[in-house]
């Protein structure tokens, strides 16, 4: 049995030990994507390993990326796999851009803190 592209991606970041991977359904929020998947690396060459480890598995598993980039400076990496994006960040750009609040459906979580 196939496995479904959540399972091939979490367990593609879980092998190299990613962070605080969240996983968000984004269905109501994006007419591009379904799922957002943010993992946090604990260095650049973290960062490549981890991105490039999901291209390849995904590959493997007969999920074809439809593209990917950040992987050459390794601060912020980004797959995108068609209903599912992900991004692998380094702790200072994800405390940065704070994705979860951006892709959040509670409103309140969306507003600046002040």
């Amino acid at each position: 049995m196939p496995n479904s592209l959540q399972a091939v991606v979490e367990d593609a970041l879980d092998d190299l030990k990613a962070q605080d991977v969240t996983v968000l359904d984004v269905r109501e929020l994006s007419d591009v994507m379904d799922t957002l998947v943010i993992a946090t690396g604990t260095s650049s060459r973290h960062v490549k390993s981890l991105a490039s480890n999901v291209v390849e598995d995904c590959k493997k598993a007969g999920f074809r990326p439809l593209g990917y980039e950040g992987l050459d400076e390794g601060e912020w990496a980004l797959v995108d796999l068609g209903e599912m994006v992900v991004h692998v960040m380094q702790q200072s750009a994800r405390d940065l851009y704070e994705l979860e609040k951006l892709w959040s459906l509670e409103p309140a979580t969306r507003k600046n803190e002040e």
